[in-house]
């Protein structure tokens, strides 16, 4: 594919996750990637709160090059300051810019592998049932190619270019009015918001964390989250209609059933 797209004069590849409904093929930041004549440069945004378990961008002390750190190349004890936010700024927003005839040459120096990092991630048989065999998933991460090309880069861009879907935390907010699509179908944050970032919302994963159980959970729709900094979840909780939540929220259900929620 890639010996394809070099005979049909393509140069570069602009590469993001299906999940992020900010991405865009902008060509400002394609000029930027072209004239800076790099071969390989992410996006990168300001982390919040919403980011801090993501993987951020760093600096290898060795060589100088930039790097993608993971959480889960993270050892337990550094875990503290690999969310801390202050210390590390910039979050990976996984919008990749490749220069094919740089990775076609990169990829003939390493006989067709780039050796990215190996990520292992511990799941369930069955996502439902906890109950079930543990497995374990293997992955690498597109973003650590970062550190395989020479004289990569990374290019700060504003969170408009970063709207994800990973969780059914990330799903309640984007299907609510603090997000807003734009005319020429961009998902951004409301302008009408108070505050800067993204709601922080975190659903008790026992109840919420597949879209089915949440679903039932907010059978009129999402509450009105524009006023929203916070909102929290803890236990099984049925939200009813016309809920406005504001500022700081949290909901907890300690008992044995369900509850209904009504702002």
């Amino acid at each position: 594919m890639l010996d394809a797209l070099l005979r049909n004069g393509y140069e570069v590849a602009f590469v993001s996750n299906a999940d992020n409904l900010g991405a865009e093929l902008d060509p400002l930041v394609l000029g930027y990637f072209v004239s800076e004549r790099l071969p390989f440069m992410m996006e990168v945004a300001d982390r919040t709160p919403v980011d801090r378990k993501g993987g951020h961008l760093a600096r290898r002390r060795a060589d100088g090059r930039l790097i993608l750190r993971e959480s889960a190349q993270c050892p337990d004890a550094d875990i503290d300051a690999f969310q801390d936010i202050a210390r590390h700024k910039y979050f990976n927003t996984n919008n990749l810019w490749i220069s094919l005839p740089a990775l076609r040459d990169l990829l003939t120096r390493r006989d067709g592998v780039l050796g990215l990092p190996m990520i292992r991630n511990t799941k369930t048989v069955d996502p439902r049932d906890p109950a079930t065999p543990k497995v374990a998933q293997l992955e690498t991460a597109m973003g650590a190619a970062i550190a395989s090309f020479d004289h990569s880069g990374a290019l700060r861009v504003p969170r408009t270019r970063f709207a994800p879907v990973k969780t059914t935390d990330d799903l309640l907010a984007v299907r609510s009015d603090a997000y807003v699509l734009t005319e020429d179908w961009q998902t951004v944050l409301n302008p009408q918001r108070p505050y800067a970032g993204p709601p922080v919302i975190s659903l008790d994963p026992k109840y919420y964390k597949l879209i089915d159980e949440m679903e039932r959970r907010f059978p009129f729709g999402p509450p009105s989250l524009l006023e929203c900094e916070k909102l929290t979840v803890k236990g099984d909780v049925r939200f009813g209609r016309g809920v406005m939540c504001r500022g700081a929220v949290e909901v907890v259900n300690d008992g044995p059933g369900q509850i209904e929620y009504n702002g």
